[in-house]
């Protein structure tokens, strides 16, 4: 019943917070539009930066943007936060549950590095926290003058954690671990700038004082961030679903890759909202980018897994996948807490064995998805007999 009630939990936090992160996300690239495409004119009221006639729903909206704030509040306002707030409470709930709860499983790969859940946990929640309030001090700083140089700096930083990530985590907890942390970073943007400032301008105008300029322009740099930063994080957390992407000798690279290529796309877009033309240019990089990541992915492990010729008898690859994986890939799984074979994928007998032979070869060949974690101590040249043993075609005998 427990195991049940766990895949449930898991479901049910990953639905809310995929539909959390739509909403955001919507609403995130729907006012950078918005704020890109107004134009000024005259006629407009005092202290208006531009408008923008809209069509949508069978309806025509006029939409205006005050560079600071209207001459009085107005009677009712929409708040943008809750969405920002929901994807990210429900993101670390889904941390916890996979990944906190399943330290053994999927955040520790003790062929990487041999940690205690606990000590793996603490690292990956400190690092949340300390990478948040270094990106905040880089803003602060007189970095933030030279948004170019920002860009940059905050770029090398994050993957050089994503490297760090990977020499202690699993590749999919180092994956999951890197976009938590941007993630984190995003939402900060929100709870304690975007939001903050938004009140004091409200507060000024209930005041009856004029609200000062900086608060919106503090809100406005960190908007702008976290639509860059936003493609990256959706490319990480589908990413971890691919043992090729987060499994293999490169995975750090990927992420750099995917950090760098996000950003490129959205300038696409900026720019065509903006009115400056279509940098079609950003599709050749972002193409050469998936190019490398495909090329990338097809290196292998970290540590090369060789085929042993001549090939062996399937009794040998039996053997292996009773003794290293069929403890959770059988009809009647013997492993603590885990109630049905993972995504019904069954090794306890012959033909099972031989129809997953696919999957056998990215999982624990081309890859070190599985065993998870590594955690039955499958060994390099385990690993280098199944691939022997599919590069012969993967014969009954």
């Amino acid at each position: 019943m427990e195991v049940v009630l766990t895949e449930w939990l898991s479901f049910i936090i990953r639905w809310l917070h995929v539909v959390a992160g739509i909403a955001w996300i919507g609403s995130s690239f729907y006012f950078i539009h918005l704020d890109l495409s107004l134009k000024p004119r005259s006629g407009l009221p005092e202290g208006v930066k531009g408008d923008a006639w809209q069509v949508h729903g069978g309806g025509f909206y006029h939409m205006v943007k005050y560079l600071v704030a209207p001459a009085r509040m107005p009677d009712n306002l929409t708040w943008f936060k809750w969405e920002a707030y929901t994807t990210w409470l429900s993101g670390f709930a889904l941390l916890i549950v996979v990944y906190y709860l399943g330290a053994e499983f999927f955040l520790i790969d003790r062929s990487v590095l041999k940690l205690s859940p606990n000590a793996a946990i603490g690292i990956s929640a400190g690092t949340l926290l300390a990478a948040w309030l270094i990106y905040e001090g880089m803003c602060r700083s007189a970095l933030a003058r030279n948004e170019l140089l920002l860009s940059v700096v905050g770029y090398i930083f994050l993957v050089g954690l994503t490297y760090g990530f990977t020499h202690v985590f699993s590749g999919r907890g180092a994956f999951t671990q890197i976009g938590a942390l941007v993630g984190t970073i995003m939402v900060a943007n929100v709870f304690a700038i975007i939001i903050p400032y938004q009140k004091k301008t409200v507060a000024a105008l209930i005041a009856g004082t004029a609200p000062d300029p900086y608060w919106g322009e503090i809100g406005k740099q960190r908007s702008v961030h976290n639509n860059y930063l936003t493609l990256p994080v959706v490319s990480l957390m589908i990413g971890n679903h691919y043992p090729l992407l987060f499994a293999t000798k490169y995975n750090w690279l990927i992420v750099a890759i995917v950090i760098a290529v996000g950003p490129v796309i959205r300038h696409f877009f900026n720019s065509r909202h903006q009115g400056r033309g279509s940098p079609w240019w950003t599709w050749g990089v972002a193409a050469a980018g998936m190019a490398a990541i495909a090329w990338l992915s097809g290196a292998g492990p970290r540590e090369s897994t060789r085929a042993i010729m001549p090939a062996p008898k399937f009794a040998a690859v039996e053997t292996i996948m009773l003794t290293r994986c069929s403890m959770c890939h059988a009809s009647a799984p013997v492993w603590a807490g885990i109630g049905t074979a993972p995504k019904g994928i069954m090794l306890d007998d012959p033909q099972r064995i031989r129809t997953h032979a696919r999957l056998i070869e990215i999982n624990a060949v081309r890859s070190r998805a599985m065993p998870p974690g590594n955690i039955t101590e499958m060994t390099g040249d385990e690993r280098g007999l199944i691939a022997a043993w599919l590069a012969a075609g993967a014969p009954e005998k």
